[in-house]
């Protein structure tokens, strides 16, 4: 990432009076982004072979992978149309014809001495995001969006005598988003971040992984006196392998920087790796600038050309994105803000928020169980949404049950966790989320198995009522005294008599006749 000015400061838009600054008075942080996707495309970037993850080590390599003499690379057209796709997403140009070029460096990880990216001529260039955080939304520019393939992976904790090297990753195809320098705390560097996750995750290109290595970050740090245009000299991190990672070892960088500064030294510009254990960062390479890796055209692959129509089309195939979505969602089923920007903060959440609309029929309620209840499991459990065992359809039947008057509120929730427990597959303990479509339940049955079918019958629930009067006469009489707030305990009583099956809104009813007599 170029640490050049940009065009004016005023380029970055801020709605609010104010943004958000890093705790000095004297000092502000400019930061920027370089964030790595691993595209989810069925083979390699240049070569006809595929790249799962968690595969056994070296096992995925072809001799193209290697960069074995005689090998000629073939661009992946799924490499393409992703990063095009991720380009329209983010606002960006599309160049019509763009290059790809050698990176030259030299590291155990990357056996052909080069890594194929582009340099010159990105395929995307010039979009933004808009972040949003607790009191503003801010918009990053974006300098570039570029192809690239993948290095290997340097292991360092499987041998005690030697660092190991797992070929398996070389030659995936990755994007990389590379901000503008209009990032200026570490909270906005964790929106910023968020955000390209959701947006990946929305187009279907990159699960946005970080923990497993599919969405990588390095951070760009400087520091300058407030109100000074130009940029300090900045420092690179890496080795940031979760969220709240990026944004500690990004507010270490700044306190360091401008503690530095203070006792008269000055910032060195390096390469530093930001160690989770003891949330500190460690000199890794003096930084290396563009010219460092002799980038030129790569020889063996044509210009990428784009073609109107084909680009005209991957436009009107792009999937509905987070904040289209959540302003329908809004508009559509009557939603509060923070209700629609919860279930539109992950595709696959809106997909099953709208497939369980569709079942039940009620969108309010349907919202209400998701979270109420779904969501609670999945943060209980460590669930994502794609494990989830039990299907919209069961669902939609407990949602029918309470609006039936079957069962009410505590029963609908312990058959909730009856049905989540009957789908789980126990087999290591984890959820199979096609069990929930797999195993259809009545269930109603398994709340009469449960005994909790509610007992709505008139001369039954009279029945409950005259026996809790008739056991609580000293509270009938404060009641008819004017302690009308004693209704609730009634009504507790009624339920604790009838075992959790009357209908509390008819034990009401019946409390109120027989009170005001």
């Amino acid at each position: 990432m170029s640490n050049s000015t940009p065009s004016s400061e005023s380029n970055t838009k801020v709605d609010t009076l104010a943004e958000a600054t890093i705790n000095h008075p004297d000092f502000e942080a400019v930061i920027g982004l370089e964030v790595h996707a691993q595209l989810q495309t069925q083979t390699k970037a240049f070569a006809p072979v595929a790249s799962e993850y968690g595969e056994a080590p070296n096992t995925q390599l072809t001799p193209l992978c290697l960069g074995h003499p005689g090998t000629l690379p073939q661009v992946n057209e799924e490499l393409i149309h992703y990063t095009v796709k991720m380009g329209l997403a983010t606002g960006c140009e599309i160049a019509r014809r763009s290059i790809f070029a050698r990176k030259n460096y030299f590291y155990p990880d990357l056996p052909k001495g080069y890594q194929i990216s582009q340099y010159e001529t990105p395929i995307c260039f010039g979009g933004e995001l808009e972040i949003t955080l607790p009191t503003y939304k801010k918009r990053i520019g974006l300098t570039r969006i570029h192809m690239e393939e993948d290095s290997g992976k340097s292991l360092h904790d499987q041998d005690p005598y030697h660092s190991l090297i797992d070929l398996n990753r070389a030659g995936s195809s990755l994007i990389e988003i590379v901000s503008e320098p209009d990032i200026r705390t570490p909270q906005e560097a964790y929106a910023y971040l968020t955000r390209i996750r959701q947006i990946v995750q929305y187009l279907d290109i990159c699960d946005g992984n970080m923990e497993e290595g599919s969405l990588r970050c390095d951070a760009n740090v400087s520091v300058r006196p407030r109100g000074r245009e130009a940029f300090g000299t900045r420092t690179e991190l890496k080795n940031m392998n979760s969220f709240r990672n990026v944004e500690k070892a990004i507010q270490y960088e700044i306190d360091r920087q401008i503690a530095l500064i203070q006792q008269g030294g000055e910032v060195v510009q390096e390469t530093l790796l930001w160690d989770p254990n003891t949330l500190t960062t460690r000199s890794m390479r003096s930084k290396e600038e563009a010219h460092d890796y002799r980038y030129f055209p790569e020889p063996d692959l044509p210009p990428v050309v784009l073609d109107e129509a084909w680009l005209e089309s991957v436009k009107i195939a792009l999937p509905e994105l987070p904040d289209v979505r959540r302003a329908r969602f809004i508009e559509q089923y009557s939603l509060g803000l923070d209700d629609a920007v919860t279930l539109t903060d992950q595709r696959a959440l809106a997909d099953f928020f709208e497939a369980l609309v569709e079942a039940s029929g009620d969108a309010k309620v349907s919202s209400a169980m998701i979270l109420s209840n779904v969501l609670r499991v999945l943060n209980e459990r460590g669930w994502s949404i794609g494990q989830f065992p039990v299907g919209v359809e069961l669902l939609a039947q407990l949602i029918g049950l309470k609006q039936d008057a079957k069962v009410n509120s505590s029963a609908q929730t312990t058959l909730f966790m009856e049905l989540v427990d009957r789908h789980v597959n126990h087999e290591g303990g984890k959820a199979d989320g096609a069990a929930g479509t797999a195993a259809q339940t009545d269930v109603e049955a398994i709340a009469k198995e449960l005994d909790l079918i509610q007992v709505s019958d008139d001369s039954a629930i009279e029945t409950f009522v005259d026996q809790v009067l008739a056991q609580h006469s000293d509270e009938v009489e404060r009641y008819k005294e004017g302690k009308t707030a004693l209704m609730g305990f009634f009504v507790g009583q009624v339920m604790k008599v009838s075992r959790g099956q009357a209908n509390p809104e008819l034990a009401k009813t019946y409390l109120l006749k027989k009170l005001d007599q």
